[in-house]
């Protein structure tokens, strides 16, 4: 039974930006994702403060929602002011931007009045008015509005302990609707349905009468803006941005793969020198720990990666990517808030597909779905580290600054970012346009703050063990199946001769035009599980093999194998296009609601990407043998 189903309820709204999500931490001890980009939180996300369940809506900026994740943020809204559960109404304020934040709040407290809800508004960002010796009347605001209003910094947790007061003063336990609150309620959703009040013009009036002039506070970021959002430098900056973030994926983390891969190359010799028989042995260094080992290596490059992103989005600079990209996206039916999904896909296509609920054209939405899949995430990643390790050489330009390895991983992220919006324009092209919807870009721009090092620290080291608890099972069963088959019947060191031997040599064929052999093709089919399969499949596999030798690791043993360089770079375009992962077709037809859609983007991915490899491994041959 769920308890907290059963607490008073304190629902915490405001606009995006504002801090919400951030408050919602402080208060909770919760770790939620906070980001400094419009549409961060895109599910409804609960916790429990002073005996109470505070639930955190999306963020929105109207209660004439337009976004999906605003129509969700409303209906659950709705949904509790009806219930009669809810305790209190918390209203987020920004008070760098009051204005804006009181078009929602005038909105809400409407809503709470004629429910008879009591009310509390939280103003965040008294650190930055203070900081631009700027005052807000809170005492003339709060009886304007005819609720509390408490100043706070969620950032620096400057008043909090005053904001929890009034909400214990406030709350009560129950809160039963009457008949003639919901009539009142009614009429008051009516209102907004119908646009019959006009609160922006009542939130210019306050803003003008109780809030500084907000010139002063934006005169930096104006400034940091005119560089950013130029036509010319703003671009370079973008293009260099990014070649620098996935440059540094790779070589910042490889001292940090390094030294995981000797702990875990300790762990393994020692754990099997414990073993009873060389048979249980076997079974822990080559199919446990092989298998795992593998694609744990691997993830300091997805840190790195979390870290490096989160670093963008909590700057406010996301939002200015977002507008620099909108107007070549605009031409390919995308929308410059699909820029964001799309760069958080590199991470993980799960909450990517969530986050484009954010766009509001519908049709620019369905485009951006089926381009996240293409981008290249975080669980090809290890597939793309082990194949450049194995295959590129270790060469350096401009004192080290770039490297060949570091560029060729460069070039796979911009094929897929290039496959994706060719994709785009061509379905934007040839499908219909009965559906399409011309929504303008409304996308507000955030002021730039330094991020917070330790919550970014914190979500990257919870992305790097989600992904592992994500794919471990998987890897775990996989490995363990693929070393059963490949050790019997005769043991370590005659895989040729192993029941997965013939398994694999049913299906080596099909890949016979890129001149992969068995091992390889038995590795790809079962990375149709989770493409980081692909990695521990291998891992196992060579280690069977190479029980007796010497191997330093699985790029080298690759590397003996003798892998040609067509093979390689067949194999990783191939994996820049294919196999998207069981979680993103699940997620992907809970999004757009069809059953099939999302089966067939998959078959037609994988098609296309075998189409690609073999054209890239017959053009690799042809550059490279003349």
């Amino acid at each position: 039974m769920d308890h907290a189903a059963d607490l008073p309820r304190i629902l915490l709204v405001g606009k995006p930006n504002s801090g919400k999500s951030l408050l919602f931490n402080r208060l909770t001890g919760l770790r939620q994702k906070v980001a400094n980009f419009p549409g961060v939180t895109v599910e409804v996300k609960s916790g429990t403060v002073d005996g109470q369940t505070i639930v955190d809506l999306p963020g929105l900026y109207s209660l004439n929602a337009v976004s999906i994740d605003e129509k969700v943020a409303v209906e659950q809204f709705r949904a509790a002011v009806d219930s009669g559960k809810c305790s209190v109404v918390m209203c987020m304020l920004d008070g760098t931007r009051l204005e804006r934040s009181l078009v929602l709040g005038l909105e809400v407290r409407d809503v709470a009045q004629a429910a008879k809800l009591p009310l509390l508004f939280a103003m965040n960002m008294a650190d930055e008015l203070r900081a631009a010796k700027q005052v807000i009347d809170v005492a003339g605001l709060s009886q304007a509005l005819k609720a509390p209003v408490v100043p706070i910094s969620a950032r620096t947790r400057e008043g909090l302990e005053d904001l929890k007061k009034q909400v214990r003063a406030l709350s009560r336990v129950s809160a039963p609707t009457l008949d003639q609150d919901r009539a009142n309620t009614l009429l008051a959703w009516q209102s907004f349905d119908g646009q019959t009040i006009d609160y922006p013009q009542q939130a210019r009036d306050l803003a003008k009468k109780f809030a500084p002039a907000v010139g002063p506070l934006l005169k930096r970021q104006t400034t940091i803006d005119g560089f950013a959002l130029h036509p010319a430098f703003g671009v370079i900056a973008f293009l260099v941005t990014m070649a620098v973030l996935f440059q540094s994926v790779f070589t910042w983390a490889e001292p940090m793969m390094d030294a995981v891969e000797g702990a875990l190359g300790y762990i393994g010799d020692q754990g099997a020198a414990l073993m009873p028989t060389p048979l249980l042995a076997d079974l822990f260094k080559d199919g446990i720990l092989g298998g795992m080992a593998a694609v744990v290596v691997f993830v300091p490059q997805i840190f790195l990666l979390t870290l490096l992103i989160g670093l963008l989005e909590d700057s406010g600079y996301l939002a200015r990517a977002a507008m620099i990209c909108h107007r070549p996206l605009s031409m390919i039916g995308l929308s410059g808030k699909s820029f964001v999904p799309m760069l958080t896909g590199h991470a993980c296509a799960i909450p990517a597909i969530m986050a484009a609920r954010t766009i509001e054209s519908p049709r620019a939405r369905w485009l951006t779905w089926l381009t996240i899949p293409l981008m290249s995430c975080s669980a090809r990643l290890p597939v793309y580290g082990l194949l450049i390790a194995a295959l590129i050489p270790d060469t350096q330009f401009l004192g080290g600054v770039f490297g060949l390895k570091g560029l060729t991983l460069l070039s796979l992220y911009l094929f897929g970012i290039a496959g994706g919006l060719l994709t785009a324009a061509i379905i934007n092209r040839f499908a219909s346009r009965k559906t399409h919807q011309a929504i303008p870009l409304v996308l507000e721009l955030p002021p730039y703050r330094a991020p917070s090092l330790k919550p970014l620290l914190y979500r990257s080291m919870t992305a790097s063990f989600a992904f592992i608890r994500r794919a471990g099972w998987t890897i775990f069963l996989v490995s363990l199946v693929v070393w059963i088959l490949g050790y019997f019947p005769d043991g370590p060191g005659h895989l040729e001769t192993s029941y997965l031997s013939s398994v694999g040599r049913s299906v080596a064929p099909i890949f016979d035009p890129i001149a992969l052999d068995w091992k390889f093709a038995v590795a790809v089919i079962t990375s149709f599980l989770a493409r980081e399969v692909f990695v521990g499949t291998l891992g196992v596999l060579m280690g069977i093999e190479g029980a007796d030798e010497n191997v330093g690791g699985l790029a080298e043993a690759i590397q003996q194998q003798g892998m040609s360089l067509a093979s390689g770079l067949a194999l990783l375009a191939f994996f820049a296009i294919a196999l998207q992962c069981v979680s993103t077709v699940a997620v992907l037809q809970k999004e757009t609601g069809s059953k099939t859609t999302p089966w067939v983007m998959a078959g037609v991915y994988s098609l296309a990407a075998y189409v690609v490899a073999v054209i890239v491994y017959w053009l690799t041959n042809m550059f490279t043998t003349g």
